[in-house]
């Protein structure tokens, strides 16, 4: 009896556990150069863009940030951003400042007060996919309203099929216009999950939606 209890005993698992120390790393993240971000700070501080950079980290498989700032002030008050790739905030400055501002003035009568974001940084996968966002890599930026001097707000969930003409021209042009941009503009008219935000990722691609 006891030899067959020795023997069902050596059935089991055989193999001796992996150790935490013994697993494979994961690949990290490939940012721009060194140079490469050296000469966007230096663009940025030719635009009159504040910021400050931010020190390198790796966060997890496919998350990281690398090359990235802290925006202070674009020209154009935006709130709640956080880690910001340098190629992006430089993108973003742009058309805030160029694009949204002179549209909501021209098109609603009213200066920009400020844009609110729903964030840059976030380590989370496209939805529905396995596949990583542009935000983890702090390399996208969500737009959700914009705040005019006059009290209106203007928001993408609320507004983007608005019955007033003037805002559905006004939110179609800043969307045209992030298209000329950013590689990657996502908006309520792509999927149910941007229903309430722009996407803006500057990723060299050429999709618009």
């Amino acid at each position: 009896m006891a030899l067959i209890v020795l023997t069902l005993a050596g059935c089991g698992r055989t193999e001796r556990p992996v150790s935490p120390r013994s697993r494979p790393a994961y690949q990290p993240v490939i940012g721009p150069s060194e140079r490469e971000t050296a000469q966007c700070f230096a663009d940025l501080r030719a635009l009159g863009v504040e910021f400050e950079p931010l020190p390198d980290r790796q966060f997890g498989p496919g998350c990281a940030i690398i090359g990235t700032v802290k925006l202070l002030d674009v020209g154009v008050p935006t709130t709640n951003l956080g880690a910001v790739r340098c190629g992006e905030a430089r993108t973003y400055a742009g058309w805030a400042r160029n694009a949204v501002g002179p549209a909501a003035y021209q098109i609603l009568g009213s200066e920009l007060a400020r844009i609110q974001s729903m964030g840059s940084y976030s380590c989370r996968n496209v939805a529905g996919t396995a596949r990583r966002s542009g935000h983890s890599i702090g390399n996208a930026i969500d737009v959700g309203a914009f705040e005019l001097k006059d009290g209106r707000r203007i928001s993408i969930a609320e507004d983007w099929n608005s019955p007033d003409p003037q805002v559905r021209q006004f939110l179609r042009t800043v969307h045209a216009s992030a298209c000329k941009r950013f590689g990657t503009v996502l908006s309520p008219d792509y999927n149910a999950a941007h229903r309430d935000h722009l996407h803006l990722e500057d990723d060299r691609a050429t999709f618009c939606r």
